[in-house]
Order: structure tokens, then sequence, then C-alpha cells
């Protein structure tokens, strides 16, 4: 990837990534700036000339594009402007949260044993809902698995009571975002039957709330369950589904990726575009998130990371890398802490395709294997990428030693029985 080693570090993050996806094309500036006119359809923009100066101070930090410009650019290199001018993460933390409501977790519990419902309560269960969904990219499985059970079971328990329709409708919609969160880490756990169980069960609890938004990422679960799986027409049928039921919430993007990534999958570039695009425009329109740390929220970096998996399929090395390396950057602090732990895993793997792809043996290897060593997985979805990896290894490089016990580590990984915690 071409770089500027003696600036590089001086410029901004946005800076340096418009000349890398420019890379990854190919593009000269002069090229880039004829796709920059060609998406902006029938608006009128200034001369090349002109425009080609913006660019070089673009890309040399120089000057930041104003609000025009910001969503073109990122129309134009196919990412969303969330993604490629990111807002400033605010930091939070449990106490943050419970700090909103004055109530610890066992008041918390006290409270609701005496049947104490009141708003404040009602407001203390959703920020605790909240805050155990920011959990899920880097708690342990099984940890988060028995709090988010006990908290699922404290709420479904309060249902029996004597409640107003509101009170009865709130805990329905806390109940069916903790189901869609066990659900996910039972998947990631490897309890499949357990996983497809609870996702029905949040359907439920979405449908009788009225809750579209549960019920869209109800059908989504069911998109990654197949997908995962190698069931790529269930994946399609079951975003278009979900796409039906939440077409203007997050989870209508995040439906479109699976879709996207399942296309890939089979082979129809045109129809990843289209899913790509359609995913792209969707969150373009979207307010962006007040937390993007819950796992239920679709932030604008989570676009590069659904473009990465499917340009790593397409073969399209050059962009998969340059997502792969976003996707990292995204995903880890400036102290080096990774917040999307998962994330980062599938973009190494990518790193370690292209690696492959290009005949580097040492690199593809210590990608896979740092891939496989992380302790946030989601077992179905590390092993479907890192089987992408090893396919091209053992088609290239079958009689490496290296290549041998990369493979061995991927099979124990894929051994390990199903956890649970009954």
């Amino acid at each position: 990837m071409a770089n500027d080693s003696s600036t590089d570090g001086q410029r901004p993050a946005w800076a340096r990534r418009l000349r890398e996806e420019r890379d990854a094309r190919g593009w000269s500036q002069a090229d880039a700036v004829r796709a920059l006119r060609g998406h902006a359809g029938a608006t009128a923009l200034t001369s090349d000339s002109n425009l080609v100066r913006n660019w070089k101070r673009w890309e040399a930090g120089e000057t930041v594009p104003d609000d025009f410009y910001k969503p073109l650019l990122a129309k134009t290199f196919g990412t969303v402007t969330g993604a490629l001018f990111p807002a400033p993460k605010a930091p939070s933390s449990e106490e943050d949260l419970l700090a909103a409501t004055g109530m610890g977790t066992l008041e918390i519990v006290s409270r609701m044993r005496m049947s104490d419902l009141g708003q404040g309560t009602l407001d203390a269960l959703a920020i605790t809902t909240e805050r155990l969904c920011c959990e899920y990219a880097s708690s342990p499985s099984l940890q988060l698995q028995v709090e988010g059970r006990a908290w699922l079971g404290r709420i479904t328990g309060l249902l029996d009571q004597r409640l107003t329709l509101a009170q009865h409708r709130e805990l329905l919609m806390q109940a069916g975002w903790l189901a869609l969160l066990v659900g996910c880490v039972e998947y990631d756990l490897g309890d499949k039957r357990g996983a497809e169980a609870t996702r029905r069960a949040a359907m439920s609890l979405g449908n009788e709330a009225g809750q579209a938004e549960i019920s869209g990422w109800a059908h989504e679960m069911q998109a990654w369950y197949c997908l995962t799986q190698g069931d790529y027409r269930g994946t399609i049928v079951a975003g278009e589904a979900g796409q039906h039921v939440a077409p203007n919430s997050g989870v209508a993007v995040q439906l479109a990726a699976q879709r996207a990534k399942a296309w890939a999958r089979i082979g129809d570039r045109r129809q990843v575009e289209v899913a790509l695009d359609q995913g792209r425009s969707m969150l373009e329109k979207l307010p962006y998130p007040d937390n993007i740390e819950n796992h239920f929220v679709v932030d604008p970096a989570k676009f590069d990371f659904y473009a990465m998996d499917c340009y790593r399929i397409l073969g399209e090395d050059r962009l998969a890398e340059t997502y792969a390396r976003h996707v990292i950057e995204a995903g880890t602090d400036f102290s080096g802490r990774e917040r999307s732990p998962m994330r980062n895993a599938e973009a190494r793997i990518t790193l370690g395709v292209v690696a492959a792809r290009q005949d580097d043996v040492d690199q593809a290897v210590a990608y896979g294997q740092r891939a496989l060593q992380g302790d946030r997985q989601s077992i179905p979805s590390l092993l479907m990428c890192s089987r992408e990896l090893s396919t091209v290894l053992q088609e290239r490089h079958p009689d490496n030693a290296e290549v041998r016990d990369y493979l061995d580590n991927l099979r124990d990984v894929a051994s390990l029985p199903a956890q649970t915690n009954d």
C-alpha cells in the first residue's frame, strides 16, 4: 500500500484514508476527481483543476472537506460519512451508566423483589440492559451469558405481576433486548440449539412489545446463523424478511450487509454491490448513534467491516486490505486496547488471506494464529473466516511446517464442544 512515511503520522486519519482509498483503487488524483464528479450526479461542481487542488489539500490534511463534500467523498469510496470522518468517541463505563439513576445492581434487584416498579426502577433496568449490550464485544462469553440470563429471568419474572400497560411493554422490550444478547452469546459459544430457541423467544417478545427493531434483529440473527453454517440462500431470505419488518432502523443496514456477504460467497458480484450500496445509503441517512458501544447499534465504522468481508471473498485484495486496516484502527484505542476484538480478529484473517495470495506465508500464518488467540471470540464466525485462510494456504503451501501448525490449531478450535452453563 502506498504511504508517505515521512509525513503520514502528522496527517489526520481522514486525510491518510483518502490517500489509502485512492491507492487501493489504483487511481490518480485526477481519476479520483472524475469519480467524485460522477457521484455528484446533477450537482454542479467547480472545475477539475480546482477540485484537484482541493484534493491535494485534503490528502495533505491542510483543509477539511466541508459538509457538502464529506458525504460525496464517502459515496465515491463506497462508505459512509461517519466512517470516513468519525466523530470523537465518548468514554463510557458501567459506573457512568448507573450514575444516571443512582442505583447499583443490588438496589435494582431489591426494588424488583419488592415490586417497586416506579419509573426510576424501569430506567435502571433499561440502563442495565444497555450496559450488558455494550459489554458484548469485550466481556468473557460465559460471564456475559450468566449475567444476561440472570437479568432476563428477573425481568420475565415480573411479567406475571399486576402492571400498567406501559410497564408491561417496557419490561417486554428490555426482555427482548436481553434475549437477543443471550442468543448471540450462546451462538458465539457454539450452542446452536440454545441460541435458536433464545432467538425465537426474542422474536416473540419483540412482536408482543410492538418493537419492530427487536424483531428485525431476531431476523438478523437468523441470517447470521445461516451465513456461518453455509446456508447462503437462507441468509438472503432472512435478510429480506428482517428488512420488511424493520425497514427504517439500524438493523436494516446490517441485514443488507448479511445479504451482501451471502451474495459474495455465492459469487454474484453485482448483487454484492447492490446490497452494499443499499446498506450504505440507509446508514448515511440515519443519525449518528448515541452509544456506538451497544452491540445492537450499527455504527459507521462497522460498514468498513462489512465491505472488508465482501471484498476478501471477491478477491479484491487491495480494497480488502485497506478496509481491514481501518477496521483494526477503529477497533483499537490509543493505549492499544482492543475495543472490538472479534472484528479485529476477522480483519487479521483478511490480512492473512491477502498475504497468502501474495505467497507471504510467514505473514499469513502470523495473522491467522493471532486471530485464534483472542479471549473474546465468536467461534462460528471465526471458523468461517479462518477456513477461507486455511483453504488458500493448503492450496498453495500444503507442505509448509508453519502452515501445518496453523491448521492443527484451527482444527483444535473447530473441535471444541459447545460451551454452556446449564
